[in-house]
């Protein structure tokens, strides 16, 4: 029920800011009947995961996902006959942590089993490099919950790269212990390849305004 929760949460408010009882009613119109109470504990706890923002309306309070960045009004039009022609790209993350509460968001929609190994390889993939512990922290997985994936033979393993210690240095932008271990994926694995896939789609979709692009009625089944 926990995972199922979160995630139907989640995506409940794409693109929708809801009360609890707004909330309450969507969920049991899909058939999860949920003691307000809990309900309430679920979304302070993703609130303050920094996952779904909280906005006082007294007498309610309202949910919503993260706003996407967008670009300031006084930047855009600023192009600057040099980068004409140039691809656009999106403006900077604000924290640097960001994108790691953005992953973090993707990953809760993944069943706990997978959500170490995805995790490892989002980042791996994403910063070409092991991931290290801190960052796995930043992606919610709790120091308990990897040291009980770790005890018995799983898809990832301690990194042992001689690099180690020039990629530490070479993270600026958050803090890594100097004798943070790191992780890496022992071997690939199809579930975990597509796993990592929606985890990336979701973020370009976080980080992205695909508004005019995305169909409004989704299909269950690409035609041919």
């Amino acid at each position: 029920m926990e995972e199922k929760l979160n995630f139907k949460l989640l995506e409940l408010l794409e693109g929708k800011q809801l009360s609890i009882s707004g909330l309450s009613r969507e969920l049991k119109a899909i058939g999860i009947d949920e003691h307000r109470l809990v309900l309430t504990g679920y979304l302070r706890a993703l609130r303050d995961l920094e996952i779904l923002e909280e906005t006082e309306v007294p007498p309610s309070k309202i949910y919503a996902l993260p706003e996407k960045g967008k670009e300031s009004s006084s930047e855009k039009g600023k192009e600057s006959s040099s980068e004409k022609g140039k691809e656009s790209r999106s403006p900077e993350l604000s924290d640097p942590e960001e994108i790691y509460f953005i992953l973090r968001s993707q990953l809760l929609k993944i069943d706990l089993d997978f959500r170490i190994p995805v995790g490892v390889y989002v980042v791996s993939k994403l910063f070409e490099r092991p991931c290290f512990r801190r960052e796995l922290k930043l992606l919610g997985i709790t120091q308990k919950h990897l040291d009980q994936y770790l005890e018995k033979p799983a898809i990832v393993c301690e990194a042992q790269d001689a690099h180690l210690k020039k990629a530490r240095a070479d993270i600026t932008k958050i803090e890594i212990p100097h004798d943070d271990p790191a992780y890496e994926i022992r071997a690939n694995n199809e579930e975990v390849v597509r796993l990592a896939n929606e985890v990336f789609a979701g973020l370009i979709k976080r980080r992205i305004d695909l508004d005019g692009l995305v169909a409004k009625s989704k299909q269950t089944t690409l035609l041919p």
